[in-house]
């Protein structure tokens, strides 16, 4: 049938192990290790980062409402010869 992608070239003196994919494991260790790591590295650099996030989406709120409300007034000099 002809050489598979990964047998193009022969190498000379290197052995190489490979174990098949329907015999790994797809999620090793993943509630003992995985959850338990992953609480760690939040709870360790939270209070590094999210200080920073909230007064940054804050500043961001707070700007947006006054560009908002300044944008909903009237300019009353564009009305003074009206009446």
């Amino acid at each position: 049938m002809g050489r598979h992608f990964g047998d193009l070239a022969k190498i000379r003196h290197v052995i190489t192990y490979t174990i098949s994919p329907f015999e790994q494991k797809a999620f090793p260790n993943y509630f003992s290790k995985g959850i338990p790591n992953v609480w760690r590295r939040v709870t360790s650099s939270f209070f590094k980062v999210a200080p920073t996030a909230m007064i940054l989406c804050y500043t961001c709120y707070t700007w947006g409402n006054t560009v908002h409300e300044q944008g909903k007034r009237k300019n009353l000099a564009d009305y003074e010869k009206d009446e």
